[in-house]
């Protein structure tokens, strides 16, 4: 794997060496990767923390995830069963953008600052689709065998899914337990401009690579 795209996204040595020898049906160990990269992926975790950070009911937090997960999962095969590709600086520098993006909702800047409220639903199916074209680049920068790359592709994608769950489940315990203090209310504020500094840091990280490769 080159510098430059460790420099976008890393993918472990091991796992790379495993990707770009693998021929046929390899359904466990493609879901194990897809599992993951969710699970170790923080501009995907971050995204989702600010998602969740003021939904307090399962059928809301259900509702968000699903439409991202869509997203996601939809680009994530299309990208890559359709060879389509996007500069991975690029896109990951939006998906660093959907964390400030989040972040500035949770306080609530754009009611504040424009007088409108920007439909949050739409905004997490948009930014889930940059998501997955984020993943579906993690695998285009190897040479995949076309013998059971459908089967492979969609293990990878069940893979994904289960790696948002349990992150997810984490996250949302973490939550539970420190909405019951009275620090949650005091500190939500800073806690979210702490996230969209981490978004724009994102995106400064990718900008750079692309610039420097360009």
């Amino acid at each position: 794997m080159s510098s430059n795209t460790a420099f976008a996204h890393g993918v472990a040595e091991a796992d790379a060496s495993f990707i770009e020898s693998v021929s046929g049906q390899q359904l466990l160990p493609f879901m194990y990767l897809g599992a993951k990269h969710m699970v170790t992926g923080y501009d995907h975790l971050l995204f989702l923390l600010g998602v969740i950070f003021f939904l307090y009911h399962a059928r809301d937090v259900t509702r968000y995830v699903t439409l991202f997960a869509i997203g996601h999962s939809s680009t994530l095969l299309y990208g890559v069963l359709s060879g389509t590709e996007v500069n991975p600086y690029l896109v990951d520098a939006i998906i660093g953008f959907s964390v400030v993006y989040k972040a500035l909702d949770n306080i609530g800047a754009y009611r504040q600052w424009f007088g409108f409220q920007p439909d949050t639903r739409a905004a997490v199916l948009i930014f889930g689709f940059f998501h997955g074209f984020g993943l579906a680049t993690k695998l285009q920068d190897f040479t995949l065998s076309e013998d059971g790359l459908v089967a492979n592709i969609l293990a990878f994608n069940v893979g994904v899914e289960i790696g948002q769950m349990l992150a997810l489940s984490v996250i949302l315990i973490l939550m539970n337990l420190w909405r019951r203090s009275a620090s949650f209310e005091r500190h939500a504020f800073s806690t979210n401009a702490a996230l969209m500094t981490a978004g724009f840091l994102l995106i400064g990280y990718q900008l750079t690579g692309y610039w420097l490769t360009a």
